[in-house]
């Protein structure tokens, strides 16, 4: 499924490292925090393709969340002023024009929250370093033989793609696999770049002096799976690999639904998918679908609203984040709202 979550910290591995891990611990802060580069990876709208009756119902379900659409945002309560920006973590020259927007707003706040700031990224990189046990589990069953053959053959391959040989494919935690996964090739060769629209705000910040904190601990990221057993983790394999073909097509169509301010409706995309896997109970998949967006969104949202209160104290707060934490009835703009804060878009 899409990854609309956190920045890529400018961050060096342990040069004691060998090759393979380091390539693996950049590879896994850019899927955790966002920042790969598209600028090489070319595709197809998948949404547009659709039959126009499937993008109608697509449209209406997303569109009745709330705050389905647009990323850019203020909330005020009194004299308390915050300015939120729903971020696409990858780079994208049509960044250039919402920092326009956003700059103007930065340039009065107190503070920037992030999902994670330079302190964080920087403590994650010596975590990681030190002990890799939450992307790889070297003593463990492996995947090959949790996997059927097909689904096997067909993973090798697509993480050879990725510059993963077999021996450590086995080794890799399935959560980290299905993450690989959904970014293409092309973008994780470009890993490096990390420019996407939370980085460009944390160097603007940096540049005016402005503080940049978290808004969680440093390793949340790490544990946002750990409530999905080992079965369930292995279905988000192989719907991955049902679509991982199309990777660069579903890049791009992410991309076009968060310039449109339309993010929403790659959430509904992706349960849309889910639901022509052969043989899919709609049962199981909603309720799949139900847990995945508490452990990725919602209950993050909720643990965000107190850390930006209290930065309100020193004054307006400026709060950058993925984009599909915006909507919703729990999402950041609703729980900010039930707070007694008005929610105003901005132009």
């Amino acid at each position: 499924m899409p990854q609309l979550h956190g920045t890529l910290p400018q961050t060096q591995p342990d040069i004691g490292a060998p090759m393979p891990f380091r390539f693996l611990l950049t590879t896994l802060m850019a899927l955790l925090w966002g920042a790969t580069a598209q600028a090489q990876c070319v595709g197809t709208n998948l949404i547009d393709a659709l039959p126009q009756t499937d993008q109608t119902d697509l449209t209406t379900a997303a569109h009745a969340a709330p705050f389905a659409t647009g990323n850019f945002w203020q909330a005020t309560r009194g004299d308390q002023t915050i300015t939120i920006a729903g971020t696409f973590h990858l780079d994208d020259p049509r960044h250039d024009a919402a920092m326009q927007t956003l700059l103007p707003h930065l340039a009065t706040a107190t503070t920037l929250m992030v999902e994670a700031g330079p302190e964080e990224q920087a403590a994650l990189d010596q975590k990681l370093a030190a002990d890799p046990s939450a992307m790889m589990d070297p003593g463990g069953a492996g995947l090959q033989s949790a996997l059927s053959p097909d689904e096997w053959t067909q993973l090798t391959a697509a993480l050879l793609q990725r510059g993963i040989p077999s021996a450590m494919a086995d080794t890799l935690r399935p959560w980290f696999v299905s993450m690989l996964l959904a970014i293409p090739p092309c973008a994780l060769q470009m890993a490096a770049a990390a420019n996407g629209l939370d980085k460009r705000l944390i160097g603007a910040a940096t540049d005016a002096g402005l503080p940049v904190t978290a808004l969680e601990h440093y390793d949340t990221a790490l544990g946002l799976f750990d409530g999905l057993s080992m079965d369930e983790q292995l279905v988000m394999i192989g719907n991955a690999l049902h679509v991982e073909p199309q990777a660069d097509d579903f890049l791009t169509t992410t991309a076009d639904a968060y310039f449109k301010g339309d993010s929403r409706i790659v959430w509904e995309f992706s349960r849309y998918l889910a639901l022509q896997l052969p043989g899919a109970d709609p049962v199981k998949t909603n309720t799949d679908f139900a847990k995945t967006e508490a452990a990725l969104m919602t209950d993050r949202n909720r643990a965000w609203i107190a850390p930006i209160e209290a930065a309100l104290q020193n004054g307006p707060v400026f709060a950058a984040f993925g984009a599909l934490h915006l909507s919703g009835d729990q999402g950041v703009l609703a729980l900010l709202q039930s707070a007694g804060f008005t929610i105003t878009a901005l132009p």
